[in-house]
């Protein structure tokens, strides 16, 4: 089966209706939140600046996985500006653009969200916080250059496994308020999941060969964002060890049910490239 490779403007032009589409139901279901609502201000007192008490250890009620958790969540979230422009550099125009400022938007008051949480409840140290945030955003972020299907293709299982992780955060049943975020948090990046798997399910209706090669590329790239913490390890490895987020478990927790939704393996589309790269990714699946 010869298939005609699509340029990205072509895949822009023929997706935008898509978009669109999915766009005003995301907005339809994902409204109806607001991130003050999750922050007990009544726990609230100044610091040492405006005349209360600095920070102390003792003041944290939270356990040492949801502080580590919560902080990486803040620190992803708060990154925005880098993951703004690494995906809006391929999504400026019309419905595509107006999605990345709505995404960028939900994602930064995830951020939002729980940074007031922390510092209202002194769950964790804030100069340390502050600290950790500054570098972060300096460092900032970047990926390789990647064509239209690949960006949707890697952002649908970067959503997928952020649920994932903020499903774990809730399932610690640290506190009321904490899985409530958490689940607050997950909700929404199913909801951010299902937009760009739409995305993808429709480029394969028309380019398969080419939607499937940027499956099985996204698959064997995949790596969730990390965070290095102030002795040195990485979030990654102490997230797995908590069972919060372990990349060993991505797999079935993350490609399967994306690959289930596209029909990756029951597809009968395909020309000789696309069966290449669905064979790459069956190799990849082990």
């Amino acid at each position: 089966m010869v298939q005609n490779l699509l340029t990205d403007r072509e895949l822009l032009d023929s997706l935008a209706l898509e978009v669109e589409l999915n766009l005003r139901r995301h907005i339809e279901v994902a409204d109806g939140w607001q991130p003050h609502d999750y922050v007990p201000f009544s726990e609230g007192q100044n610091f040492r600046f405006l005349g209360g008490t600095d920070w102390e250890p003792g003041q944290s009620e939270l356990s040492e996985v949801a502080k580590l958790a919560l902080t990486v969540s803040v620190l992803v979230a708060d990154n925005l500006p880098s993951y703004h422009r690494e995906i809006g550099k391929y999504l400026r125009t019309g419905a595509w653009w107006r999605w990345v400022g709505r995404w960028t938007a939900e994602e930064n008051r995830h951020e939002i969200m729980i940074r007031n949480y922390l510092m209202v409840t002194r769950a964790v140290d804030p100069v340390q916080l502050e600290r950790s945030r500054m570098e972060h955003m300096t460092k900032g972020f970047r990926r390789p250059a990647l064509h239209l299907l690949d960006v949707l293709a890697t952002c649908a299982l970067e959503e997928t496994a952020s649920a994932v992780r903020h499903r774990n955060i809730a399932a610690l049943g640290e506190n009321e308020i904490v899985t409530a975020m958490a689940e607050r948090i997950a909700l929404d990046d199913e909801l951010q999941a299902r937009f760009f798997a739409d995305l993808v399910a429709a480029g394969f209706d028309i380019a398969p060969d080419q939607t499937m090669r940027a499956v099985a590329d996204s698959v064997a790239a995949f790596t969730v964002p990390s965070v290095t913490l102030p002795d040195g390890r990485s979030s990654d490895e102490l997230l797995a060890e908590a069972g919060v987020y372990d990349p060993a478990q991505e797999p079935t927790l993350v490609f399967a049910p994306l690959l289930a939704r596209w029909n990756v393996f029951e597809r009968t589309d395909l020309g000789a490239e696309g069966e290449q790269a669905r064979t790459d990714i069956a190799h990849l699946r082990g």
